[in-house]
Parts: C-alpha cells; structure tokens; sequence
C-alpha cells in the first residue's frame, strides 16, 4: 500500500515533545548520577573497578531486558499512566542508593532506576513519535535532548553537591521526581483526550518496502552500530574521570566538570542528528557519526590534558548525532511498532553500555585505564558495516 499525501500525520505538536523532553531531562539527570558518583562509592564502600563495572551492569541490564517488552505492551495497548509510575520507580531508587548501608543495597537501588528507566523510555518515546507530526526525526531529537541535557548536569550536581556532602544527599535529588511524576501524568492526560486520533496515523512516515531479508541485515548492523557507540561511550562515562584523575592527576571535581564537558557536547550532537537525518537521509548521519569519529579515537589515548578534552568534546559531539537517526531508521523499518522498536534500541543502549562497562572494568583492573581507552579507540571501525543499510527513497 502506498501513502498518499491525504494520510498526512498532522502537524507537530511542540508542547508534548517539549513537555516529555523536560520530564526526560528529570529522568536521565537522575539516573546519570550513579556513575558520577562512583569515586564516592568506590572509597566509601572499598569497591573494585570489577564491582563498579557490576553496579553498571546491574542497572543498565535491567533497563535494556524490560524495555522491549513494556514497548511489545504499549504498542497494543496505549499506557500514558505508565510514565508517572516509571518516574516514581526511578525516586525509589534515589531513595535505595543515599540509604543503602552495603553493596547489596547499592545493587537494589541500581535495580529500582533500570525499571523506571525501562517504563519510562518506550512509552515516552512512542508520545514524542505520534505527537511528531511527519517531523519524525526532529521530534526524536527534541525527546533525545532532554536526556542528554540530563545526562550532562548529572556530573555537575555530583562534583558540587553530592560529592561535598556525600551520597546520603541523593535523597534531596530524588524529590525532583515529585516535579517529573505531576507534569508527567498532565501528558499522559492530554495523551489520552488528544493523541488517540493519531494512533492509526502515526505510521503513516513514509516507509520504503524493503524485503524481510533486507529488515533482517538492516537490523543486525543497526544492533552493531549501538555495540559500538556505547560501549565506547561506556569508557567515558563509567571511567573517564578514572582516567583524567590517574593519568594527569587533576582533582575529582575538576574531573567532573570536564566529564559535564563531554556529556553537553554530547548532547548537542544528539539534537541535530535528527533534524538533519529528515533533510539529507538517516544513513548519511550515520556515516558521518560512527565512522567520522575514529580518527578522534585514535589519537585520544595519546594526548596531552587539554587535547584530551578537546578530543573528548569532538568525539561526544559526532559519536552522540548517530542515535536518533538510528532509531527513526528503525522505526521506518518496522512501522506501527515504534514503541517496541524504541524499547528495544533504548534497551540495547543500556545494555551495550552495561556490558561495556563490567567489561572494561575488568580490564582495568587486569591492565590499566591508559590501556582500556587504546584498545577502545578502534571500535568506530564497526561504523563500516553502515554500506549494509538500503537506503529509502526519499519522502515527497
């Protein structure tokens, strides 16, 4: 069947994507607190590099096996409510890591925010999707921005507020969830008065006919492309500051702004991605993002402080433009599945990321951090297997 301009998805609704952009801000603020506060951690409870890399896992592991499923749910059957309650998993969890007595209890509060990130990600995402307009990719960034904007201040709360009082105050942080749950279940009501409409439509992005072997391969690279930017990323946010506090001896706090640094750079780079994919084609952003970054990768392991982080910025800035466009792709390749194909990808983040960072923690541990950040910089190479992708026509 072939869409006409009568099937036309409507215009954008900019005051739901900005609402779920700020809730996503609130979201991954707090969640991106767990590896900023790892020096805290790994002194007040004695951890190994090893037991960091498994409070990571444990988190992100969570998200990524729920994720796909609450997207399979909510695709059938629609569930605005569900994005208060994921917010609410996620206070919880706020809650578990500034009490927790052991290590067990870090684990438990690292449990609690991979199920409110697992809820809150494919529902929330499908709202941005269907609230798009034929805006798809600009909408996706819209949502993307929020998060990473989040992602970015996390390190910046930690090195001025958590690290000077340690990580009891993390319950003070989770009452920003109060704000996140109230605006939250506003979406989710005028989700349900305004967006229904819109269900029926909103696969309505022009979608190539590509054959079932072609989906298949389609996938696979795009599963392997996510391998590679985030378990690079994972280097970075799991151990950069490791990194920058060994190697060049500058201070924990200073180590945390220039990780704040990073993610912001980062976040940037996820915004245009996806307005830039609607215009020029999700493949070419693609290109440009994993396999442009490699020679970036390649000389950071041997450079001075400030080149460090002035690679570090190029490298999140290029890196982070390649998820939305991956993710819109997916979403063309699979329509009317868009929460299940956004659980999955936002699932396969965390889980990359996850087993990234055990893995590399590891690593360290046996090695040493210089030697974790070399053997990374080759992963961009994976950016190749991009040609794979069939191009789409593109929309009239």
């Amino acid at each position: 069947m072939t869409h006409t301009a009568a099937s036309s998805p409507g215009p954008t609704i900019y005051s739901i994507l900005g609402a779920i952009s700020f809730c996503h801000l609130l979201n991954d603020l707090m969640q991106a607190l767990l590896p900023a506060i790892y020096p805290i951690l790994k002194g007040g409870f004695d951890l190994s590099f090893a037991q960091i890399g498994s409070l990571t896992l444990t988190y992100q592991v969570t998200a990524s096996l729920l994720q796909p499923l609450i997207g399979r749910y909510t695709d059938r059957h629609p569930t605005p409510y569900l994005l208060p309650v994921g917010m609410a998993f996620t206070m919880t969890g706020m809650f578990v890591l500034a009490l927790a007595p052991t290590y067990i209890g870090l684990l438990l509060g690292a449990v609690m925010l991979g199920a409110g990130s697992s809820i809150f990600h494919p529902e929330a995402s499908r709202i941005a999707h269907v609230a798009a307009g034929g805006a798809h990719g600009l909408a996706q960034s819209i949502f993307q921005v929020g998060g990473s904007v989040g992602s970015s201040l996390g390190p910046l709360l930690a090195a001025f507020f958590i690290l000077p009082r340690g990580h009891e105050s993390l319950s003070c942080v989770a009452l920003l969830a109060l704000a996140g749950i109230a605006v939250l279940t506003m979406i989710a009501s005028r989700s349900e008065k305004h967006l229904p409409a819109r269900r029926d439509r909103a696969s309505f992005a022009v979608t190539p006919h590509f054959s079932a072997k072609q989906i298949k391969l389609a996938l696979a690279v795009l599963i392997a492309l996510i391998f590679s930017k985030f378990f690079y990323l994972a280097s970075i946010t799991s151990y950069y500051t490791f990194y920058l506090v060994s190697h060049f001896h500058v201070a924990v706090e200073s180590a945390q702004v220039y990780l704040f640094m990073f993610l912001a750079a980062s976040a940037a780079g996820g915004f245009i991605g996806g307005p830039i994919g609607d215009r020029v084609g999700r493949k070419k952003v693609i290109w440009g993002s994993i396999l442009g970054v490699l020679p970036f990768t390649l000389a950071l392991p041997y450079m001075g402080l400030d080149a460090t982080i002035g690679l570090s910025l190029l490298i999140g800035f290029i890196l982070s433009s390649a998820f939305s466009a991956i993710v819109v792709y997916a979403h063309e390749l699979l329509p009317g599945r868009v929460g299940m194909v956004s659980g999955l990808f936002f699932g396969l983040a965390f889980g990359m990321g996850g087993v990234g960072s055990a893995i590399l923690g590891l690593l360290a541990d046996w090695t040493s951090i210089e030697f974790v950040y070399k053997i990374c910089s080759f992963l961009p190479l994976i950016g190749l297997l991009t040609i794979f992708l069939p191009i789409r026509p593109r929309p009239h």
